[in-house]
C-alpha cells in the first residue's frame, strides 16, 4: 500500500503499525511524530495501524543560532 512520509510516497505492506513504520526508517529515539496532521503519542507507536493513503510526518529537532 502507499503511504507518504515527510512528503515522499513510499510502498509499505499491510497490517504495519506506526512502530514498525519507525523502526524500517531506522528512528529510534528524539523524535515525533503526526498522522494525518494528528500528533500522535509515543505510547500509541505500537497500536497505531497505518492505512492505504496515510501521510506520516515524523519531526526531529534541529540546532542552530
Amino acid at each position: 500500500m502507499m503511504i507518504t512520509v515527510n512528503g515522499e510516497s513510499r510502498k509499505i505492506t499491510a497490517e504495519t503499525t506506526l512502530s514498525d513504520l519507525l523502526a524500517q526508517l531506522g528512528y529510534v529515539k528524539g523524535f515525533a511524530v503526526a498522522l494525518n496532521g494528528e500528533f500522535v503519542p509515543r505510547t500509541d507507536y505500537p497500536e497505531t495501524g497505518i492505512r492505504t493513503g496515510d501521510a506520516v510526518e515524523i519531526l526531529t529537532p534541529m540546532q542552530g543560532g
